[in-house]
């Protein structure tokens, strides 16, 4: 007796996606298709960039009509997901990585969407403090702090450029740690406990360094985010000036109506 399910690879798809759909389920075989394509893409079986091909190379490897496949990919495109090339076929584009406005680590909030980020340690030393950050610590002017530059990934690809100021007797800050975890988790495990931020979100024009490290265009347009977090006590224990992707990445806000 022959299965109901008809497994195939197109193509231009990496060798490890399977995609397979079930004729006898009530679920519109284009919907199935678009599911199994937008999880792949959510996992990371297909990464931005990716080929899938064209309709109909798609349509004949599937066994599925060209219409049922056509309307699973714009579907998708609609999303965003996946765009058409003339020439080249359908790819998968680079997706926001939407994050809520709230007292966490962009490592933490990476990690829970399951974007695998990871860490580069650019710069982490002790210097003076510039007059905003110790006036935002409350500490003297050029007072030694701890400064860390990092660059956050996601699959590879960098994300946001932070730059963190904590007070200098505040806590031991290892390379390795900082690259293995987010600063935030690396402080909750000395005993530090957060509870509460003042921040401001803007945008910029990237500088030259900055938008480099991005992997930008020069001038590019950047997300800005700037945070005095505090501990349990209220003293503040932290000062982040980061810039992100805005071609990558949103703040999300949630409104109330104030009664």
């Amino acid at each position: 007796m022959p299965s109901r399910y008809a497994p195939s690879v197109p193509k231009h798809e990496p060798a490890q996606l399977r995609l397979a759909v079930d004729r006898a389920s009530p679920v519109p075989l284009y919907f199935q298709l678009a599911r199994q394509l937008e999880a792949a893409i959510e996992d990371g079986a297909l990464t931005p960039g990716s080929l899938l091909g064209n309709e109909i190379e798609l349509a004949a490897s599937l066994g599925l009509s060209r219409p049922t496949v056509r309307q699973a990919i714009r579907s998708l495109v609609d999303k965003g997901l996946l765009v058409r090339r003339r020439g080249v076929g359908t790819q998968v584009v680079h997706t926001d990585v939407a994050r809520p406005l709230e007292l966490s680590s962009l490592y933490d909030d990476l990690a829970a969407a399951g974007l695998h980020p990871t860490t580069r340690v650019l710069h982490n030393t002790r210097g003076p403090a510039p007059a905003e950050v110790a006036a935002a610590l409350g500490l003297p002017e050029s007072c030694q702090v701890s400064v860390v530059h990092r660059l956050r990934l996601t699959r590879g690809e960098p994300m946001a450029y932070l730059c963190n100021y904590l007070p200098s007797d505040l806590l031991e800050l290892p390379t390795a740690e900082l690259e293995s975890s987010g600063l935030y988790a690396l402080m909750r495990r000395h005993g530090i406990t957060l509870h509460s931020a003042q921040q401001s979100v803007g945008a910029r024009s990237g500088s030259a360094e900055e938008c480099g490290l991005l992997g930008e265009p020069a001038g590019a347009a950047l997300l800005t985010m700037r945070r005095i977090s505090y501990d349990d006590r209220g003293r503040p224990v932290e000062y982040g000036a980061h810039v992100y992707r805005a071609s990558r990445y949103t703040f999300e806000f949630r409104l109330l109506v104030r009664g």
